[in-house]
This record gives structure tokens, sequence and C-alpha cells, in this order.
């Protein structure tokens, strides 16, 4: 397939694969089937976010390369501009790649941006702040915490894994009221996570039946537990199985509230956002990427 396209490619040098990914060659392939390329780099989500603004009126597509972090920082001026995406994952999970079936192979993540398949997908808000894959409060904002670019660096995929270890020693139970279709929910919990994609932390399901594209969001909480409670539940976290898990409570929704007894942080796709009380929303069919073609 040939373009006759301008494309406006965004690189993060600091996300795990960015600096040191050999990706000229692929790149090649793009120009060579006519894209025309305008190539920078990004440090900071407020760089991603300036460098769309700037040459939106001159593109049709953004191809973002990096990790999570690096893609949802474009979500609101790509939603802003209305501009179509696509994927080179280059970060250390890549969980927005998983959610839409990119491969984490260059030469494959390339060759889909050739096929230029186009589909639409949600977009999550937190108190007006946009994100792509889930938000948490409690375990997973201290998971973020303990997950620093050396961890990252030096534990790869398995960053993700010893961040959740080292987090639970310094995790605290708290009070929440959820409020979602309609009804308020009580309870006490370790975690809280809101899904608007299907994949988080390094392959984690959000819910066995959640999609990036379903207009819903959807929530877990996790119960007051031992470690080795944990540990033995991990099975059916990683694939989205929490409405099997005894006391672990679940729900759908397109707007979902939130309140707890004292102000709790705020975490989406690996930074923090906001603060509780918050109100989660859903954006269907926000945005536009393309991604594999439907087998």
């Amino acid at each position: 397939m040939t373009f006759n396209s301008t494309a406006l490619l965004i690189l993060n040098p600091h996300s795990r694969n960015g600096a040191g990914a050999d990706i000229q060659k692929e790149l090649d392939v793009l120009v060579n089937a006519g894209m025309k390329l305008i190539q920078k780099n990004s440090r900071s989500s407020e760089e991603t976010a300036q460098l769309i603004e700037q040459y939106c009126d001159q593109i049709e597509l953004v191809i973002l390369g990096g990790g999570d972090g690096t893609i949802s920082s474009a979500a609101e001026a790509l939603y802003k501009h209305k501009l179509t995406f696509a994927v080179l994952p280059l970060g250390t999970a890549n969980d927005l790649a998983r959610s839409l079936g990119i491969s984490n192979n260059l030469s494959d993540a390339v060759q889909t941006i050739l096929d230029n398949y186009r589909g639409k997908i949600n977009l999550g808000v937190i108190n007006g702040h946009y994100f792509l894959n889930a938000a948490h409060i409690g375990l997973g904002v201290t998971v973020t915490h303990e997950l620093t670019p050396e961890v990252k660096k030096t534990w790869g995929v398995l960053s993700y894994l010893k961040a959740v270890f080292s987090a639970f020693k310094n995790n605290q139970a708290f009070h929440a009221t959820i409020t979602a279709n309609g009804h308020s929910y009580r309870l006490r919990s370790i975690q809280l996570a809101v899904g608007n994609g299907r994949y988080y932390g390094g392959g984690n399901i959000i819910d066995e039946n959640s999609e990036i594209d379903d207009g819903l969001l959807s929530l877990y909480s996790l119960p007051p537990s031992t470690f080795w409670e944990l540990l033995t539940r991990a099975p059916l976290l990683r694939y989205g199985k929490h409405s099997q898990l005894q006391n672990t409570f679940t729900v759908s929704a397109k707007r979902i509230e939130i309140q707890t007894r004292h102000p709790k942080e705020i975490h989406a796709d690996g930074e923090p956002v906001s603060r509780t009380p918050a109100v989660f929303e859903v954006i269907p069919r926000a945005l536009e990427v393309i991604r594999p073609i439907p087998q």
C-alpha cells in the first residue's frame, strides 16, 4: 500500500526501548511507502501536547513511539484535533498496544500502520483528565511510586512484579463509597482500579469481558488481604476474573463516582492526575487509531 500523507512521529527517548531501539530501518519502510514523516523527540507530556498543537494543521496522522505514558499524554490533543494515531510500542509494558492487538515486534507494528485499518476506541475521563488504560487508588498508586526508572531499566516487564512486592508492605486499607448505575456501595479496599482499556500493569486484565471499544468503564476493588492471600489470587487477578474471587467487588458502567473518607491520590496510565472524590466517565468511540485488521 502507498501513502500520500504526512505523519507526525513523536518518539520518547526515555522509554525503555526508545533510546536504544534501531528503528530507522522500520521508518524507512514507511517513507518508501510514500509517507512523509515529521520526526520529533518528546521528553514530557507537555512537550508531546505542544508538538501535536504545533503540527496539527500539517498532518493526517500522529505516530507515537514510546510506552503507555507517551501515548496517554497525547490523548487530549488527539481528541481536540480529531487526529488519527498509530503506535510503535517502545515502552516497558505496552499495555495500550496489547489492548489494541498491536505486536511488540516493530516490523509487525509498522506493517499494521501500512495496512491502515482504522477503528474507534473509548477515552476515559477522571475529574476532567483524559486517560486510556487504567486508573488506580491504593495499591496501584503505591506500585507506581515504587516503579522508578531504575527499576524499569533493570527488571523490564518483571519490574511490575517487583514493584507490587515492595508496595504491598507500605499499603493501607481505606473506606470508599462507589456509585454506579444508580446504586451506591460502601466497602473497604486496598486497591481500586477503573479501566478504560483491557490491559494494565504489564499484561494484567482489568476485567475478562472488557474491551477498549465497548463504551464502558470496568471497576474492581480488592478487599484487605495478606500478602499470601493476594499471591494465591494472582492467577485470577492476572486474567481479569475478579468476579470469581470472594469479597472482590466489580462493576461496569459509563459513569462511576468514588468517595473516600480522606482524599486519596489517583494515578492514571502511570501518572498522578487527581484525588478523591472523583467522577470517572467514558467517551465512547472518541479516538480513531490504526490497529490490526480483525481476523
